[in-house]
């Protein structure tokens, strides 16, 4: 059997991660004192834990995305950016991850003044002391970031200018993140237009709390690169008669042509399986379609999407998937080898952390 312990010693690789989704909960009480907001439901580190875990978990992406009003109203300030920033790394670094992209909407953190330019700013400085604290712990880690445009909003041109204007400083990606009913990608088209046209990389959400649609227009009127979540692909594949989601062998299982073409080029999947329970994209951890598709030769990858709201980390997602679908040690490499070929940076980058970091990290753990 496979430990919590044993799964942060495992290296990792994380695509999809809200910074605005992990905050400490102590960290969240601190900023709210300093800035005067009185709105937090809980005084007490433990007890606002427990409130935006449960809070969260309401089974409706919509209600899900409203815990974020507390901790957006405490990181509209650089100082405090930069502190959660910092702490971002910090933690994934303590958990095991090696590489880590972590997606904000800058956009939203502009109530107090900063220019959205300070906003990327702050939050690059905070991750440039946490990669340092994290080396001098003996935990290094590579942070990079994509900016997120909300897709209810009119601001993804601007968002995706600015992605452009820093690639290479740190930022390595854009992204279009909120709710999906009624907001589809291809209303963002020009900005995904403009992504392409300055040959840099974006993600979209896409296949969360909206099906298959959502899925197509992302991959085939958008372009993108990697699909945020994108579990509902499921609901373009037939299994054999008898065949569950805890199944080890799918042979027969007939595919429609949205899951055939992002299988067959080779689309990441950043699935995300406590949270897709708690925003109502799956019933049920067990009911999930991480193991079918894993089976399937998808290209899978495990994400944590907010540490804070699913109470989770990198090291408790594969927990989950060992204890309810049986992976081990060689389908972590696989996933991990996976997420680290589908990063946002350079081919031998990329490369470097496969031969280096992880494959001799699962090397040990495997005997």
């Amino acid at each position: 059997m496979i430990t919590l312990d044993d799964c942060r010693l495992a290296p990792k690789v994380l695509l999809h991660d809200h910074l605005d989704g992990g905050l400490r909960p102590a960290t969240v009480l601190e900023l709210a004192e300093q800035d005067g907001y009185r709105g937090l439901p809980a005084d007490d580190a433990a007890a606002l834990a427990t409130w935006f875990a449960t809070a969260a978990d309401s089974g409706s992406l919509e209600t899900y995305l409203e815990t974020f009003t507390h901790t957006v109203a405490v990181m509209q300030t650089a100082d405090a950016l930069r502190r959660v920033a910092r702490e971002c790394a910090e933690d994934l670094a303590g958990d095991g991850v090696v590489y880590a992209e972590v997606r904000f909407a800058p956009e939203l953190h502009v109530e107090r003044g900063l220019s959205l330019d300070e906003v990327v700013e702050a939050v690059l400085a905070g991750f440039a002391e946490g990669q340092e604290q994290a080396r001098a712990a003996g935990t290094p880690i590579t942070v990079r970031t994509l900016l997120t445009a909300m897709r209810h909003a009119a601001r993804s041109q601007e968002i995706a200018e600015l992605a452009v204007r820093f690639a290479g400083r740190g930022v390595a990606g854009f992204d279009i993140a909120g709710a999906e009913a009624g907001n589809p990608p291809s209303r963002h088209l020009a900005a995904f237009e403009f992504m392409r046209d300055h040959n840099a990389h974006f993600t979209i959400h896409a296949g969360e709390a909206f099906g298959l649609p959502s899925i197509h227009e992302a991959i085939a009127f958008c372009g993108a690169d990697r699909l945020g979540h994108g579990v509902r692909v499921i609901d373009d594949i037939t299994l054999p008669p008898g065949c569950g989601p805890d199944d080890r062998d799918f042979t027969g299982a007939r595919l429609g042509p949205i899951a055939d073409y992002v299988r067959d080029k080779r689309i990441p999947l950043e699935l995300c399986p406590s949270s897709n329970v708690q925003t109502g994209a799956v019933p049920s951890i067990e009911q999930h379609p991480f193991n079918i598709l894993a089976r399937l030769r998808f290209r899978v990858t495990v994400n944590t999407d907010n540490r804070l709201m699913s109470n989770t980390s990198m090291s408790r997602e594969f927990l989950l998937l060992h204890e309810v679908f049986g992976f081990g040690w060689s389908d972590f490499e696989r996933f991990t080898v996976n997420a680290m070929k589908s990063a946002f940076i350079h081919f031998d980058e990329r490369i470097a952390f496969i031969d280096e970091v992880i494959k001799p990290g699962y090397a040990v753990l495997m005997g």
